[in-house]
């Protein structure tokens, strides 16, 4: 069978509740994840991939002297899985250049703000203390820039003078279900590309 022709496959790498990755659940992927693997044993997403009969791995950071050695490992452990796309879901780190490099143009990640806009922590206090009027997810391909591949989708919302830390958490995790779902759909009928640090979706190159 060709790789046109394979079935859509994925993992997903997290390391806490796992709200994300019970979205993609929800949405029907259950079959398409070959594994749900968290570098964290008491990560609740564990509990969601299982009640999902979904496959799950334990591969602790802290067992790994370096970054280089633990990617090293990931590396391998994902591989045995031979999945068409690395899904990060609240996998809280940063992942070596060699990891990058090895499964380059198949790694993917959600962020909770309006990139370029705040990569990085904190993006809901930075955006109120910044006195934005919108917020927001991106969908994202992974680079060796943190949080700086390209652009996949995004999706905004306007921030109301009522909005704190919390509310504006808890409203773009609520995007965030949506879109995620949304973005795999894509995947597995086939209609993202990724040409030279350029996406295109249905063949045509978003800016």
């Amino acid at each position: 069978m060709s790789s046109d022709q394979e079935a859509f496959s994925c993992v997903v790498l997290i390391s806490g509740n796992g709200s994300n990755l019970q979205a993609i659940i929800d949405a029907g992927f259950a079959s398409d994840i070959r594994a749900v693997i968290s570098n964290k044993a008491d990560a609740y997403g564990l509990v969601r991939a299982q009640a999902a009969n979904i496959p799950t791995a334990i591969l602790s950071h802290k067992d790994f002297g370096s970054r280089e050695l633990y990617d090293a490992a990931l590396a391998k452990l994902i591989s045995n899985y031979n999945p068409q796309l690395i899904i990060l879901a609240g996998f809280m780190r940063i992942l070596s250049h060699a990891f990058v490099k090895q499964f380059a143009g198949k790694i993917i990640n959600i962020h909770p703000s309006l990139l370029p806009k705040y990569p990085g922590l904190n993006t809901h206090a930075r955006v109120l203390s910044a006195k934005d009027s919108h917020h927001g997810v991106s969908v994202h391909f992974v680079t060796e820039a943190l949080d700086g591949g390209p652009l996949i989708a995004q999706t905004s919302l306007n921030i109301s003078p009522q909005d704190t830390v919390h509310t504006l958490q808890e409203r773009v995790h609520t995007l965030e279900h949506k879109i995620y779902p949304q973005v795999l759909k894509l995947f597995k009928e086939k209609r993202i590309q990724l040409i030279d640090s350029q996406v295109f979706i249905d063949n045509k190159a978003i800016s």
